[in-house]
């Protein structure tokens, strides 16, 4: 395992981290608390020391088994979290978006609520769940800024989803150099990650990014095939049946990515996001220990080559050679589609939709 930094805030990250909202939830299969720190333990042992939870998860019972799991291992990893959704006073109704509370009397509040479950004296990444661009106002960044300075926090982060991520806002966290910006990046959803590594360098930004759903949803790691029937709990199932239909042609495009058996495309899809040098971690959506042993491993396999990544990104402009609708063309704003016009991608804007989950 290799390790990476955190924008210049110190912190050195496992290239391959834990996500952990398959902790503490039901939404990527049921599995006792039991098993859970055992996965996370299972994770250590593999080299991975950035796990990455959110309070909304499990509505704090993420955090609760993260903190319990670690706690034998606090000065050995790293512990990101998110906050911004008012679960405490909203029930969760299916997989939907929650209202969100971002202020700067909330962030104090709820970041110290999750130092509590976590039994932790302070998180390292402290990261804004889904935030739009408006709701980031001067006193949230003060807020912000009081916390780092009395230790509750070691670096602040911008968590951005569900699909490929808002640009408004992903602008604004690398020009206020946000120690990090999290967001939805694979090789079939490569726009918005290419936007923020052009924005990071014209501006020589020092904010990292990390990715997240590297996989697109079952995909890329082939455990979505087309005999696969996704539960109604099933969180990828969000995704419309062109995405995967598309997605099966698609995969048959990157096949060169495995080199002859030296990558696995699970592996290959991990690696590709680790060649861009602006990327700190990515965090897979393990599900069992043996994704932990097989993906933990790239960040050893060979690197891509520059030739790679250059086909890599030709082949996603040119659509992999197919013509038809994946179903997933509308990338979401929060500025009525600005952001999206002003960076020239060709992308329908969702219409009226902010926050989703």
């Amino acid at each position: 395992m290799h390790y990476r930094e955190l924008g210049t805030s110190g912190i050195e990250v496992s290239e391959v981290g834990f996500g952990a909202w398959v902790v503490g939830t039901d939404w990527w299969g049921d599995r006792s608390d039991e098993d859970s720190i055992e996965m996370l333990h299972h994770a250590i042992d593999r080299g991975i020391d950035f796990f990455d939870t959110g309070d909304v998860y499990g509505h704090g019972h993420s955090e609760e088994v993260v903190g319990e799991a670690l706690a034998d291992y606090r000065d050995e990893v790293t512990v990101a979290t998110k906050i911004g959704y008012d679960f405490y006073n909203n029930p969760q109704a299916g997989h939907g978006e929650l209202p969100k509370e971002i202020t700067g009397e909330w962030v104090r509040e709820a970041t110290e609520k999750s130092l509590e479950r976590l039994d932790m004296e302070y998180v390292d990444l402290l990261q804004l769940h889904n935030a739009n661009v408006d709701e980031v106002t001067p006193d949230v960044l003060e807020a912000l800024d009081e916390l780092k300075e009395e230790g509750l926090i070691k670096a602040t982060g911008w968590a951005l989803g569900p699909s490929i991520g808002w640009l408004a806002e992903g602008d604004m966290a690398i020009e206020e150099e946000f120690d990090a910006l999290q967001i939805v990046w694979n090789a079939f959803e490569q726009d918005v990650g290419n936007h923020f590594l052009d924005t990071i360098r014209e501006t020589g930004s020092s904010t990292s990014l990390i990715a997240r759903v590297p996989h697109s949803s079952g995909l890329l790691n082939e455990q979505v095939r087309p005999e696969t029937e996704l539960g109604s709990g099933d969180h990828r199932g969000f995704r419309p049946d062109e995405w995967y239909e598309t997605g099966w042609e698609k995969l048959e495009a990157l096949r060169f990515l495995e080199r002859d058996g030296e990558r696995t495309m699970a592996q290959a899809s991990i690696a590709y996001l680790l060649g861009y040098d602006e990327t700190a971690a990515v965090t897979p959506t393990f599900r069992t220990k043996d994704d932990i042993d097989e993906w933990a491993k790239a960040s050893d396999v060979p690197k891509l080559t520059d030739e790679e990544l250059t086909r890599v990104e030709e082949l996603y402009a040119d659509n992999f050679g197919i013509d038809r609708f994946d179903g997933m063309d509308a990338l979401r704003s929060s500025v009525d589609g600005e952001d999206i016009r002003a960076a020239g991608l060709d992308k329908r804007v969702a219409k009226g939709a902010r926050n989703e989950a």
